[in-house]
């Protein structure tokens, strides 16, 4: 088996095993899908879904004009911001990575976006942000595949990890014509002996697969039997299972979390969401050991939100956010990219912070530096009517 999306095979799996699957009904219980690719450098893409307020979580306290426009949204150090470089600070929920920022293994690029423009829906946002489409309206590539199944295409030796599936939605970051695998966790994985015994016997000539399935229902009975209530498998348990698999043959990963639609209350639910992504950062050094020194953690979100904060103590739907970089591989403990301001006149219309970059740069970068890839195929196949312009060696 060379296809994990087979759907025949689904429904076997999901059907014939009764693995009845309930994660997509929850942000925290995604698709987790990777890749196995040559070299021992290793790639994790987490989609933040929901559009991540770049200027709560990255402060630009500096920027005279910030106090104003987060009268309720800011922190100082005594409401627990750690001070970055003298011009940013970073939200007290992410204080457990500053270690990383200290070792130079975590770093951020502020006021990147991609090209789409004016709509803010989150349905048209992510699908450009996973197709990596160059188009300001939602429009997407032809094929409506993801960008780093497209990467996958052009990886002499890129072939699938193993072709264990559970699960009922696809990542079109992942989707296309390069073979993938992919597991998506269940908050109830209620199989039985015999069942189990069966997938036994399917994979006994496949090692891989076999030590992939025993990973999977191992890490959901443990879930299970541990925890209770809507975090039963979040993001921790996701990391594990990642890091596991990058621990072999796998190369390349990618997974969602939610939470990150902040429109009021924001104070309460964005350290939620950033202590989620805080703890799968972890649980993702801890699991990878000394392969971390090899790993790039790249977390993205479809857009940022407004430079203002509502009268609801959120933010809404904006356009300028930033992505956060982690890993040992990572020339971390900086913060990128050009900073536009917040003042009069420095807004895009009046409203969102301004892009200064294309995100899918950022993302061309790594893939070359990684992975070897030509820049002109970078910008021609993709990220089409991309410009990659210069190195900007985020990576070591």
């Amino acid at each position: 088996m060379t296809r994990s999306f087979d759907p025949g095979r689904r429904r076997f799996l999901g059907t014939g095993l009764a693995l009845g699957c309930s994660a997509a009904a929850s942000p925290l219980l995604t698709p987790v899908t990777f890749a196995a690719v040559p070299g021992e450098n290793r790639l994790v893409v987490i989609l933040l879904r929901g559009a991540m307020d770049s200027l709560d979580v990255v402060q630009p306290y500096g920027d005279k004009a910030f106090a104003a426009m987060r009268p309720t949204l800011k922190f100082g150090e005594a409401g627990g911001a750690t001070d970055l470089d003298g011009f940013y600070s970073l939200h007290p929920a992410l204080k457990p990575l500053m270690p990383l920022w200290q070792a130079g293994e975590l770093g951020f690029v502020h006021a990147v976006s991609t090209p789409y423009r004016d709509r803010r829906s989150h349905f048209d946002g992510q699908d450009l942000l996973e197709n990596g489409s160059a188009s300001a309206d939602g429009t997407l590539t032809p094929a409506r595949d993801g960008w780093l199944n497209r990467a996958l295409t052009m990886m002499p030796g890129a072939d699938v990890r193993t072709a264990f599936a559970v699960g009922q939605e696809d990542m079109m970051l992942l989707d296309g014509k390069a073979p993938v695998s992919a597991w998506s966790p269940d908050a109830e994985l209620d199989m039985s002996p015999q069942a189990h015994d069966l997938l036994d016997m399917i994979y006994a000539k496949d090692p891989a697969m076999q030590a992939a399935s025993d990973a999977a229902f191992k890490l959901a009975n443990e879930e299970s039997g541990a925890m209770e209530g809507e975090n039963r498998l979040g993001p921790v348990p996701l990391a594990r299972y990642t890091a596991e698999q990058l621990s072999r043959e796998s190369r390349i990963a990618a997974f969602s979390l939610g939470g990150w639609d902040t429109h009021r209350a924001q104070h309460q639910s964005l350290p939620r969401a950033l202590s989620n992504l805080s703890d799968a950062i972890l649980a993702l050094k801890a699991g990878l050991g000394d392969t971390w020194g090899r790993t790039t953690v790249v977390c993205v979100t479809e857009f940022g939100r407004t430079a203002r904060e509502n009268g609801s103590r959120g933010t809404d739907h904006g356009t300028g956010g930033a992505m956060i970089l982690a890993g040992g591989a990572v020339k971390g403990g900086k913060v990128y990219g050009a900073w536009p301001g917040l003042g009069e006149g420095d807004l895009f219309e009046d409203r969102d912070l301004q892009p200064t970059d294309d995100m899918r740069r950022w993302l061309g970068w790594t893939l070359r530096d990684m992975f070897d890839l030509a820049p002109s195929d970078i910008e021609a196949r993709i990220f089409p009517e991309l410009q990659m312009g210069k190195n900007p060696r985020f990576l070591a």
